[in-house]
């Protein structure tokens, strides 16, 4: 494995945030074994926060914050080494904050992955936190990896599609399939307390193709397995009360669940759905939120410029 403090690869790389405690752990080998999959470049990052520090504390506590720093990149570097020595590794201490950090670190076609929880270098990202934070205004898809990072028992990639816009994002999907050789799962929740005029739909037609949602997955896996020869495509329409828990029941038996995020114009929590909001913090198999663009035209890839520090 080669390991580098600046970039040697100009093609994609997965960007993960290491801070120094479990969740960071798992989160920079479930980063590692994906890029790998993908091969990929991996990039690991850690936000030592030194711009606010050499503000307002000591130069000696600033040293003592770099040398930590130092040491548990390092130590994170050798990890990976062990266990994935075909990898290209490059390692980056951002004098940023943890969240400015990950995003500037970020280039088109990466994507990032963070813990659900942190601490050191991204200590105020508690509580689940760490992938909200992360979410919002990410210039390219992130993963939070949460529950159980890594199943053998062929768990698939599972895709919460919701209508039509979502196609712009399905292709993150589709790659993360191929890479774990893994059945794509098309997933839709139609809601419980859905009405027709004055009249709630009936329980009776739970699970059954009786309305657009549920013939748009159809003709859309058929369009998928044409264009995806080798993939199995698989779809599953679920009937409940509400969107975030179904989805967060279904991560379950999931090995990866994959998102668009797309701009809400009512009820955002911090600038995401509340959908989004529930599986960053209760999902119990890795969430991977894919950006779209305002327009809804593409996935966002904005650049927003590595720091030089």
């Amino acid at each position: 494995m080669r390991i580098h403090s600046a970039d040697s690869t100009d093609g994609p790389r997965t960007v993960v945030g290491v801070d120094g405690s479990e969740h960071g752990r798992a989160a920079s080998l479930w980063g590692a074994a994906t890029a790998v999959r993908h091969r990929h470049g991996l990039r690991l990052v850690h936000a030592a926060d030194l711009d606010r520090l050499d503000r307002f504390s000591s130069f000696e506590t600033s040293e003592h914050v770099r040398d930590k720093a130092e040491t548990l990149l390092a130590e994170a570097a050798q990890e990976i080494r062990q266990r994935f020595p075909e990898l290209d590794l490059t390692v980056k201490l951002s004098r940023r904050r943890p969240v400015p950090a990950l995003h500037a670190a970020a280039r088109p076609g990466d994507t990032i992955v963070v813990g659900s929880r942190g601490s050191g270098g991204f200590g105020p990202l508690l509580l689940g936190s760490v992938g909200l934070e992360a979410v919002i205004g990410s210039p390219v898809p992130v993963v939070v990896v949460r529950g159980e990072p890594e199943r053998d028992d062929g768990a698939p990639v599972t895709a919460a599609v919701e209508d039509e816009h979502d196609v712009v994002w399905l292709v993150r999907a589709v790659r993360e399939a191929q890479a774990r050789d893994r059945p794509l799962l098309l997933l839709h929740v139609r809601n419980k307390l859905a009405t027709s005029g004055s009249r709630a739909a009936s329980p009776e037609g739970a699970g059954q193709p009786a309305g657009p949602g549920e013939y748009f997955l159809k003709d859309l896996a058929s369009r998928l397995r044409v264009d995806s020869p080798g993939l199995t495509v698989q779809t599953e329409v679920v009937t409940a009360r509400s969107t975030a828990s179904a989805l967060v029941e279904t991560s379950r038996e999931a090995g990866l669940l994959v998102m668009g995020s797309r701009e809400r114009r009512s009820g955002p929590v911090l600038g995401v759905g509340h959908v989004v909001h529930a599986l960053l913090h209760h999902s119990r198999c890795p969430v991977e939120i894919v950006p779209c663009t305002r327009d809804e035209r593409g996935v966002a890839e904005e650049h927003h410029g590595e720091d030089e520090d």
